[in-house]
């Protein structure tokens, strides 16, 4: 855990704590938003898995990262997820800083 703290600039076990509740509420959010998203958009299970599941797994990937700076704010954290989500963002090239 020290290892990961260092890594994240994060001084206290209670801030990790924090940090853990929040991707797992976000995960948890984000898988079940996307159900019902993808049969609005007229996809279902009776479509067929090759076109269900890559629609529901594309569609949890921006639900993710609007909940994650949601629910980091939400908990006193902003600033370490959106630092976290320019992070993620800059990786796939979807986001410069200026």
């Amino acid at each position: 855990m020290d290892k990961l703290k260092a890594r994240w600039n994060i001084q206290d076990n209670w801030q990790l704590t924090v940090i853990f509740i929040v991707f797992a509420i976000t995960g948890s959010t984000a898988a079940k938003f996307a159900g019902p998203l993808v049969e609005y958009l007229g996809i279902t299970k009776e479509s067929g898995a090759l076109i269900y599941w890559p629609a529901r797994i594309l569609l949890i990937f921006p639900i993710y990262q609007i909940l994650l700076v949601f629910f980091g704010w939400l908990f006193g954290e902003f600033q370490f997820f959106w630092n976290f989500e320019k992070k993620m963002l800059r990786m796939f090239g979807l986001f410069k800083e200026r």
